[in-house]
């Protein structure tokens, strides 16, 4: 199946586009810089800095159940 529709493709996101879909879906803005830092921390990407976004939510759940993410 080809992406013909130019939509955004949740398992190559970049880091703003990622900012504004978890922005969208949950209310509360999530700013670039905050998936950057996460990135840096250590959040998986893929050989070309993409993002994908159930394994980017899965390292989140990790890191908050180890007590190294912030919450808020």
């Amino acid at each position: 199946m080809t992406q013909e529709n130019n939509g955004v493709d949740p398992t190559r996101l970049d880091v703003e586009q990622l900012a504004r879909l978890l922005s969208a879906a949950s209310g509360i803005r999530i700013d670039a810089e905050r998936i950057t830092a996460d990135v840096a921390a250590g959040a998986p990407t893929g050989a070309d800095g993409s993002i994908h976004l159930v394994h980017y939510a899965a390292w989140l759940v990790k890191e908050l159940a180890a007590g190294n993410a912030d919450a808020n």
